[in-house]
């Protein structure tokens, strides 16, 4: 369906039927262009479809309040410390346990159930 327009030609030819007839028919003159824009206004309203409602989005993995990037953070930051005193104590396999309790603490708490 294509939305009503007003015809260019229309209002120009009134607007010179106004100049030909003088200032005693202005108020003729405006309420009949202020008559054909709210007909064509109408008619849009009624051409264009009415705004669905948005729906609630779910939210996204790692997004909202979700605090996984300061878990991400504080591990690394707590794994600086921790590998050390791992090697210093275990060699390479307290360095590998270390980083393994990281995983898995990061893992897990990206699997926990949500509310």
């Amino acid at each position: 369906m294509t939305i009503p327009r007003l015809p260019r030609e229309d209002l120009a030819a009134a607007l010179e039927a106004r100049r030909e007839l003088g200032p005693d028919y202005d108020e003729a003159f405006l309420e009949s262009v202020v008559t054909r824009i709210e007909e064509s206004l109408d008619a849009r309203a009624r051409a264009e479809p009415a705004p669905r409602p948005r729906r609630p989005e779910a939210p996204e993995a790692g997004g909202g309040d979700d605090h996984s990037l300061a878990m991400v953070v504080l591990s690394l930051l707590a794994s600086i410390p921790l590998s050390a005193i791992g090697v210093v104590n275990a060699g390479l396999p307290g360095l590998l346990f270390v980083c393994t309790m990281i995983v898995l603490l990061n893992v897990t708490y990206s699997f926990r159930p949500r509310r």
